[in-house]
């Protein structure tokens, strides 16, 4: 596809340490219009010091008030009509998990969905607090134009997405009920997951822990997303997930449109 008609997501586990590796390189070769980070794990200065070798975007990064922490980023070639940082929540705010560019045709959100945590003590919030005012704040974008939303959303929402469904299921942040039911409400809403809508029967993931050689025996979870508005399937050409580009313990989705 042509450059001109993508949007990249790449969660990177602190901008700074994957500017210090590939990043750079990797982003000036997809040449992408829209580039959308999570957990930047940096204040904006801090993130426009790393990213000072990228040239030809606009930046837009917002950090957690918990320095080395959480934290997204948005860099765009073409100046956004508007940038939003957050949900306008105060209890959601705090860590920087959310910014909002507008352009002609659409929304584009990048998002940092919250992690249930270690024994699960933040499932309630991230499910019955986050969940709901994320997806209220997408639906009142949709009443203006279609949205974008791309980032880790921290579920894998089938068995397909997750290499051991059953001994993480209800026990491990990412595959419990509660996280699975948050997407599938989200999808319900007249949002389509792109990926799993094009490759229904795919297996491919987007994260492997650091641990045991995840990564090289292919033991990872999905949790990487370009979710859109329905009216945008229209316009969607892929939905890529580059498992060949390192760095991180994530790797980059692909939408082009």
């Amino acid at each position: 596809s042509s450059a001109a008609s993508d949007v990249y997501k790449r969660q990177v586990n602190g901008v700074r340490a994957c500017a210090g590796k590939t990043l750079l390189q990797d982003l000036n070769t997809l040449d992408c219009d829209v580039v959308c980070l999570q957990e930047t794990k940096a204040t904006p200065e801090q993130v426009a010091e790393a990213l000072s070798g990228l040239t030809g975007y606009h930046l837009y990064a917002y950090s957690a008030e918990k320095k080395g922490y959480s934290g997204t980023a948005i860099l765009s070639k073409e100046l956004p009509l508007s940038v939003k940082m957050g949900l306008g929540i105060g209890e959601h705010d705090n860590e920087g998990r959310v910014i909002t560019a507008e352009f002609q045709d659409y929304f584009v959100v990048t998002a940092y969905v919250p992690n249930a945590s270690s024994g699960l003590k933040r499932l309630d919030y991230r499910t019955k607090g986050w969940d709901v005012a994320f997806l209220a704040f997408i639906k009142n974008l949709e009443r203006s134009k279609p949205v974008v939303v791309c980032g880790d959303l921290n579920v894998a929402h089938q068995p397909i997405d997750l290499k051991n469904p059953k001994p993480n299921y209800n026990k491990t942040p990412g595959y419990t009920q509660l996280e699975i039911d948050g997407l599938t409400t989200m999808l319900n809403s007249g949002l389509v997951d792109t990926y799993r809508h094009l490759y229904p029967t795919t297996v491919k993931y987007s994260w492997w822990s650091y641990r045991g050689g995840s990564r090289e025996r292919n033991v990872g979870w999905r949790l990487d997303y370009f979710l859109v508005s329905e009216s945008l399937m229209v316009k969607v050409k892929n939905s890529e997930i580059l498992n060949d580009v390192l760095g991180s313990d994530h790797c980059p989705v692909l939408l082009s449109l």
